[in-house]
């Protein structure tokens, strides 16, 4: 049987077709907004590029709603028409259908400034329903039997005219996701995990990419090896390169090398000589405004120090005291997610159990992963309960005291 439940002798259906309408003026996209407002739920969807800016600049959105004879799709073109009339869309009582949804969001928050309201991401119903993070494409074939016309990974969405493949396949994307919602959300609720989906649909929404520049360092590999005042110098550095790139719009790298960020923090110039002698730094960058700019970065890291830290052990104190205990919980939080075929990095990650085991905090202290998790690990950590070997799994079981 698949995942989907379904044989794998079955005849797959034909495709569906998909038709849809573009929408390239604005007049045309306001009247397809107050049909769709109308219904209790919607599928969208977005192309957007984002290799050659530090913004993601969206390139299409697809909306499509109703069902048979009343079913619609259309493709908004943003580079014609205001995307300002989605936001009465987003704010009204019908829910967003979304497929790994966390870029769309950040799309949508940078082009209009808002999200929707009520969202339900197919990939982390999926994760409930015994998928693991499953692409649309997976999910399509799993619980409708057919699979989703290919499309070139790199097309260039932002070309115009769109050819009859390229709509087909942007058309695609939502075309057959609320039936998707409808089969799911069906066996979620038999299952009681309603609550839980809920739960998470409401967490990705309120979630957003770490763009703070004074954390832009923690993205920079190398830096995590940094103490003392180079800690506190690639934090300043790296929050300057992060400001300039988001002010031209460009990736940061193409403001700085992350290699230039790392040796400015090991070297710390404090003079437009001492810039010469850094690896990876670009000549632009070793004098003129950009090289006062990085000077009085470096000063200010100086200034204020390394930042502070969570409290926590030290790497080997952890490895000591408790990579034991965090290598038993993840074998049992793994046959718990294949117990109740709930994808495990959904369930809970190393990190999570990390959080939990240190501080009594995280994702598994509260919700219904304290429940299913976080309350049995504790009680397994502290002693109440104990894992014992099941025939061919784990089981946690209280302990005599």
């Amino acid at each position: 049987m698949s995942r989907g439940g379904r044989s794998g002798s079955r005849a797959r259906p034909d495709v569906p077709s998909v038709a849809a309408e573009w929408i390239d003026e604005d007049a045309a996209l306001v009247a397809a907004v107050e049909e769709a407002i109308g219904t209790d739920r919607y599928a969208v969807d977005t192309e957007f590029h984002r290799e050659r800016t530090y913004w993601p600049k969206v390139a299409l959105v697809q909306i499509a709603w109703g069902v048979g004879d009343d079913a619609r799709i259309i493709l908004i073109d943003p580079l014609a028409v205001s995307l300002e009339p989605l936001t009465d869309l987003f704010s009204g009582s019908g829910l967003a259908v979304m497929h790994a949804s966390s870029q769309d969001i950040e799309v949508f928050e940078q082009a209009i400034g808002t999200v929707p309201a009520h969202l339900y991401d197919t990939q982390i119903a999926a994760g409930f329903a015994g998928y693991g993070t499953p692409s649309l494409t997976a999910l399509v074939e799993g619980e409708l039997g057919f699979r989703l016309p290919k499309g070139d990974r790199l097309t260039d969405w932002l070309r115009r005219p769109l050819d009859e493949h390229q709509r087909t396949y942007a058309a695609s994307d939502v075309a057959h996701l609320l039936e998707v919602h409808r089969r799911l959300d069906e066996r979620l609720r038999d299952a009681g995990r309603t609550g839980w989906v809920a739960a998470e649909n409401e967490a990705r929404r309120d979630w957003r990419p770490m763009r703070e520049p004074d954390s832009a360092y923690h993205r920079i590999k190398e830096a995590r090896q940094l103490r003392g005042a180079a800690l506190g110098v690639v934090r300043a550095v790296a929050a300057w390169r992060e400001r300039r790139a988001a002010d031209l719009d460009i990736p940061s790298r193409h403001v700085m090398a992350d290699l230039a960020v790392v040796s400015i923090a090991n070297r710390q110039p404090r003079s437009l000589g001492d810039l010469k002698g850094i690896r990876g730094l670009d000549d632009r960058m070793r004098r003129g405004p950009l090289a006062e700019q990085v000077l009085a970065a470096v000063a200010e890291g100086l200034e204020a120090g390394p930042p502070p830290h969570r409290p926590q052990t030290t790497d080997h104190e952890l490895d000591r005291k408790l990579r034991p205990a965090v290598a038993l919980v993840s074998a049992w939080v793994a046959q718990l997610a294949r117990t109740n075929r709930i994808d495990t990095s959904l369930l809970a990650t190393r990190s999570d159990i990390e959080d939990l085991l240190m501080t009594s905090s995280g994702r598994l202290a509260e919700g219904w992963r304290a429940e299913l998790v976080g309350g049995p690990v504790r009680d397994l950590v502290e002693g109440r309960a104990a894992l014992a070997f099941d025939g061919d799994h784990l089981v946690l079981e209280p302990r005599a005291t």
